[in-house]
């Protein structure tokens, strides 16, 4: 399997590069490098877990990939908090990285072999710093 074939690295690459074009006039030059850094190493994981090619590989990188995710979707968050990035902007990007996130969680799985699905209870509750999202079904 080539990770180029793969849509979560097709996605995950496309929205990296959707982000630093997005924030190419951005002067505050910290939060810029930090969220692009968190965008780029979504497929850069997805890519060198593939690329070395064990099961256990592909789940570590993979999961590092899901957890910089997780780090993007945060930033994104504050961004649009401090006007950086534009809502309209930021909840497109907010939920991709949210599909992208499940995509890799399935990918995860079938490599590990369980069918075991998180229950709800399992989770932690929703983030008061966008109410808004508190009231979406809990995503993986």
């Amino acid at each position: 399997m080539k990770f180029e074939d793969l849509d979560v690295w097709k996605r995950s690459a496309r929205l990296s590069a959707e982000i630093y074009k997005e924030l190419t006039d951005l002067k505050d030059f910290g939060f810029k490098d930090q969220i692009c850094r968190a965008g780029l190493s979504v497929p850069s994981n997805i890519a060198e877990g593939i690329e070395r090619g064990s099961d256990k590989e592909v789940v570590r990188f993979l999961t590092i990939a899901k957890g910089s995710c997780g780090e993007l979707r945060t930033q994104i968050y504050i961004g649009i908090d401090i006007g950086h990035i534009s809502k309209d902007v930021g909840h497109q990007w907010v939920q991709e990285t949210k599909e992208i996130s499940a995509m890799l969680m399935g990918i995860i799985r079938r490599r590990q072999g369980s069918g075991k699905r998180r229950q709800a209870s399992d989770l932690p509750a929703p983030c008061s710093l966008h109410p808004d999202t508190s009231s979406q079904e809990i995503e993986n």
